[in-house]
């Protein structure tokens, strides 16, 4: 396990305000707890994870398409997959605080003790007789612990204040997945097995958000609904779970910060016979990251039964009929960012005592491809600077800096990750149409010639 710099988190915090990846939500108004916007640089982190994603389990899969479903889903939906009764979290208040906190977590983190399974009753008689403290104030006294629904709820303005006019914010992404399941199967001409790939907004009113991005109330999730022939399941499972693995190295995140975690039969979601998580060692603790479920066929025979429609699948070899199970793996899009910036973020001591912080993001996802520099603001060096820029656009993201000593526009582009940077000098000019090529890693610099620049670049990406 990885053992993570106390104040790690705070640092990646800090640079992620200071070099604009993410801010405060509502800041102007003192902000809104748990909430927060991707600035510049975040938001091409993000991006890029989310293309690099779509390419490797959509585009590159010929058993794969995706689909962008709605947030707001037909509220029968929720009923019928079992959010509405069994998506909720026993809650406790300090009345000392008026500090919250689930249950569970409280219990779990003070004694070592399983609650999974227990009702109000005995979470209450728990909280009594081991006279459990609050860990913000110290004081033992609780009210009465009670069930909390995670979903959010709006109102449409169909009818009124009618109760049946209630609507949910999605908890998660997949219920679309399973109500266009027969729309996919008709239109697309898929075959079982295949999968349904999405990436989209999902909402939870958390108990206890908290850890920056780790748990919000408001997050992405990248999630595929792989539909299978019943009997297959465990081989799908593990090859999927083998999928995810390879993810994780094609992002760059370090196997030795990263775990498995096994659900006990007794913890697994109303939907599930079996889930397994991939955990990361953030600075906070060992923590899920990713997760993979065998959702059986659940979902969609629910929503055959409620909907009265069938979900069958007729095989076209066999012509046996059944209702398709599901593997899930879900991946959430939010963690990943903090986890590649918790994995990249380094300091180094250089000579003297300055210290340089670098994002060792692959190339692939970094906000920043490339950074142009003419070395000094002549007109000369601009202009050939722009030409280059315009030259290396293919790239995607490149930026073009002339603010400041060269070597303060290194460090700013080593904290943002950029790979490598480009400079125009007078040489360029003046002899050979060569620039300066630094690599952000190495910090090593090589000449090479502008006509070549295309070629250089075209093997790092």
């Amino acid at each position: 396990m990885q053992q993570q710099e106390p104040d790690l988190l705070k640092k990646v915090v800090a640079l992620c305000k200071r070099r604009g990846f993410v801010y405060p939500g509502s800041d102007i108004y003192g902000g809104f707890a748990n909430t927060y916007s991707y600035g510049p640089h975040g938001i091409e982190l993000k991006k890029n994870i989310k293309d690099l994603w779509w390419k490797q389990f959509i585009h590159n899969r010929t058993d794969m398409v995706g689909m962008d479903g709605p947030i707001l889903l037909h509220p029968r939906t929720w009923e019928a997959s079992g959010h509405v009764v069994g998506f909720n979290d026993a809650m406790v208040d300090c009345k000392a605080c008026k500090a919250r906190f689930r249950a569970d977590h409280l219990i779990e983190k003070a004694l070592n003790l399983n609650v999974e399974g227990m009702d109000l009753e005995e979470i209450n008689a728990l909280l009594t007789k081991e006279k459990l403290t609050c860990p913000k104030c110290g004081k033992s006294d609780w009210t009465q612990a009670r069930f909390f629904n995670l979903m959010f709820s709006t109102k449409l303005s169909k009818t009124g204040s009618n109760d049946d006019d209630i609507a949910y914010l999605r908890p998660e992404t997949a219920q679309a997945i399973f109500l266009d399941y027969k729309n996919l199967l008709d239109t697309m001409r898929l075959q079982v097995p295949f999968g349904v790939g999405q990436i989209g907004k999902a909402f939870r009113n958390e108990i206890t958000p908290g850890n920056f991005l780790f748990r919000v109330i408001e997050f992405e999730q990248m999630e595929i609904e792989y539909f299978i022939e019943p009997s297959t399941w465990t081989t799908v499972f593990e090859d999927w779970l083998e999928k995810m693995w390879q993810w994780c190295d094609l992002i760059g995140l370090k196997r030795d910060h990263l775990g498995l975690y096994e659900h006990p039969q007794e913890k697994l979601s109303h939907y599930s016979k079996r889930t397994v998580d991939i955990m990361f060692d953030f600075p906070f603790g060992r923590q899920e990251l990713y997760g993979l479920a065998y959702r059986t066929d659940f979902d969609l025979s629910k929503h055959s039964e409620a909907a009265r429609q069938s979900m069958e699948y007729t095989d076209p070899k066999t012509r046996e009929k059944y209702i398709p199970h599901v593997v899930e793996p879900t991946f959430g899009l939010d963690r990943t960012f903090l986890a590649l910036l918790c994995d990249a973020y380094e300091e180094q001591a250089l000579e003297g005592d300055e210290v340089r912080t670098v994002l060792h993001l692959k190339p692939q996802i970094a906000p920043v491809k490339i950074a142009i520099f003419p070395l000094m603001k002549k007109e000369v060096l601009v202009e050939k600077a722009q030409q280059v820029l315009d030259l290396l656009r293919i790239f995607g993201n490149v930026q073009y800096d002339e603010s400041g000593a060269i070597g303060k526009r290194y460090r700013r582009h080593d904290e943002i990750g950029t790979p490598y940077c480009v400079t125009v000098d007078f040489d360029t000019i003046e002899k050979d149409d060569t620039v300066t090529v630094r690599d952000r890693d190495t910090m090593k610099q090589e000449r090479v010639a502008v006509k070549d620049l295309l070629n250089f670049f075209q093997k790092l990406f």
